[in-house]
């Protein structure tokens, strides 16, 4: 009986520790700023011309954006990227926006790339409010030519920028319902909704975001379950589109395939028409 007990006891205690260390270092299995450190390509590299500058924060951080433009641009797009990486990881998604007829935006949130700051859920508002107001006021481009473009916890991230102004549309491309129901799908063993630090609430904010919407997402995503994407759908106010592409979290870009990018562009171009 004793000896039962002392083995409880350990599971328990073992138990508790691994909760706690989940709630300590809870963002370390968010953010990935260390997978993309160095630049490994630029729009030059494909020929096209961009600018690199910096985008002050209202709390002090400095995050390095890239402005790629398009000729006779129909409309810009915000590019809000996912957990890894840098911008240079998203220069594929600038070309296409570009060959759609698209100035596009590129930033890198603090803690990414050359940004200064540590990342995290309010940083990262703060990193696309201050995007938002150097399109709206250092540009001044209207709201109702600015595309909010969130790719998986940029989803997130864009849901928040959605509700808070109103861009021509938003686009949430492999994204969450939110990160506190992501994680207690990835370890239902653990008190995820208890311990949370991260929301992300998709999911809750679309009910106030009242322009185009667009969901994309692969049903063969092992990150970031199908049933999000259909989840984020079925929340979202009208108009609204869903694009089902294919491939993994990591390798099912739209711009993978021909079919996807002219959806995309077919969905933009109506929600012009909307504004």
């Amino acid at each position: 009986m004793a000896l039962t007990l002392k083995v409880v006891l350990a599971v328990l205690c073992t138990y508790a520790a691994i909760v706690a260390a989940l709630y300590v270092f809870q963002d370390r299995l968010i953010y990935y700023p260390q997978m993309g450190r160095h630049v490994v390509t630029t729009p030059a590299a494909s020929g096209i011309a961009y600018d690199e500058f910096a985008i002050s924060t209202e709390d002090g951080e400095t995050l390095n954006a890239w402005w790629v433009p398009a000729p006779d641009p129909r409309g810009v797009v915000l590019l809000l990227p996912g957990n890894a990486g840098n911008i240079s990881n998203r220069v594929e998604y600038a070309l296409m926006f570009r060959r759609l007829g698209y100035n596009t935006l590129l930033l890198d949130y603090r803690g990414y790339g050359k940004s200064t700051g540590t990342p995290s859920e309010d940083g990262t508002y703060r990193d696309a409010d201050a995007a938002w107001r150097w399109l709206t006021q250092t540009r001044a481009i209207p709201s109702n030519e600015i595309v909010v473009f969130g790719e998986s916890l940029g989803g997130g991230v864009g849901s928040w920028l959605g509700h808070r102004y109103a861009p021509r549309a938003l686009v949430l491309a492999s994204t969450f319902t939110s990160a506190t129901d992501l994680g207690a799908e990835l370890y239902p063993f653990l008190p995820v909704r208890l311990i949370s630090r991260f929301r992300y609430n998709t999911l809750r904010r679309l009910a106030d975001v009242h322009v185009p919407v667009l969901v994309i997402h692969s049903r063969t995503d092992a990150v970031i379950p199908y049933s999000h994407g259909e989840r984020l759908y079925a929340a979202a106010n009208e108009p609204k589109a869903f694009l089902e592409i294919a491939g993994g979290h990591n390798d099912s870009a739209v711009f993978m395939r021909r079919e996807w990018i002219e959806a995309l562009g077919t969905f933009l171009e109506g929600a012009s028409s909307k504004r």
